[in-house]
């Protein structure tokens, strides 16, 4: 059985996206099974400690026995201290696996300072996208809320998902009529990712496409062993894997002002895609 920690870069404060709020994908992940039949993974769930202060279980994440970090940006730019980011990045090297997600504008943009996969996030005043053009708010509905902030449904809702380049392990799926993941969790404001021109272990593998002004966007850069260390998986926004976006009846903090949909729920498969997509990166990450 491998060790998965699942980690905010906040404390536990009950009115923000704390560590509870992704209950639905601890338990799903907490009952995969290998091919032998058994439990797969032991689940860790938990925030950081105080801000402005070394977390230590994030700063020393290299001499634990944890597999694999599922790192949730969802700070306002400080959830992550020096030591934290320099113990992360230990962790990578002597071959720990990580999925680290964001969201919008500078949502988690602490995470810059991850050697390797901070490059692959984009942020407002970090890290911008390469792009000038793109450097425009995209989610017109809640213009206080800039760029990168692509609108690819309402919580609740899915969206169509596209396969970049040849097919990624983790775009796999067996029970879709294309062979291929094409459902995801929407979001009104998602944030982007890139490979990093100088790190040729990442590439997109799959992007989604703003309902708002078309644009596409990339959703996930995966990044195979290299002298980086371990696998690892840059994510759009996490919203992908939030409770509330599996199931609006969950509830969500109380600054989020936008009506829910009901995708989803009328929709069964674009969940169960969700779930195959969440089933692939847990175990090509530890492949």
């Amino acid at each position: 059985m491998l060790n998965l920690l699942l980690q905010t870069t906040i404390d536990g404060d009950p009115d923000d996206w704390n560590i509870d709020r992704f209950s639905r994908l601890g338990a799903f992940l907490a009952g995969l099974q290998d091919k032998e039949g058994r439990l797969a993974f032991r689940v860790t769930a938990r925030n950081r400690t105080r801000p402005g202060a070394p977390d230590p279980v994030l700063s020393t994440l290299d001499a634990s026995d944890y597999d694999q970090l599922w790192l949730f940006g969802v700070d306002g730019g400080d959830g992550l201290t020096p030591e934290d980011c320099a113990g992360i990045g230990r962790f990578r090297r002597r071959g720990g696996a990580l999925l680290v997600t964001r969201d919008h504008m500078d949502v988690g943009s602490s995470i810059c300072s991850l050697g390797g996969i901070g490059a692959a996030h984009h942020f407002h005043s970090r890290n911008c996208e390469p792009d000038r053009t793109r450097h425009c708010i995209d989610d017109t509905h809640a213009a206080h809320i800039l760029w990168p902030n692509y609108h690819s449904g309402a919580n609740g809702d899915f969206q169509r998902i596209r396969s970049v380049g040849s097919i990624h392990p983790v775009m796999r799926d067996r029970q879709s009529a294309t062979g291929v993941i094409q459902y995801l969790p929407a979001h009104p404001h998602e944030g982007v990712v890139g490979a990093p021109p100088e790190d040729s272990s990442g590439r997109v593998i799959v992007e989604g496409q703003s309902l708002v002004s078309g644009r596409r966007f990339n959703i996930a850069v995966a990044f195979e062993r290299s002298e980086h260390g371990g696998r690892a998986i840059a994510q759009s926004t996490f919203h992908h894997f939030a409770d509330y976006n599996w199931a609006p009846s969950s509830g969500c903090p109380s600054f989020v002002g936008e009506a829910p949909g009901d995708g989803i729920a009328r929709f069964p498969e674009a969940l169960r895609s969700t779930r195959q997509y969440v089933r692939n990166v847990a175990f090509w990450l530890c492949a």
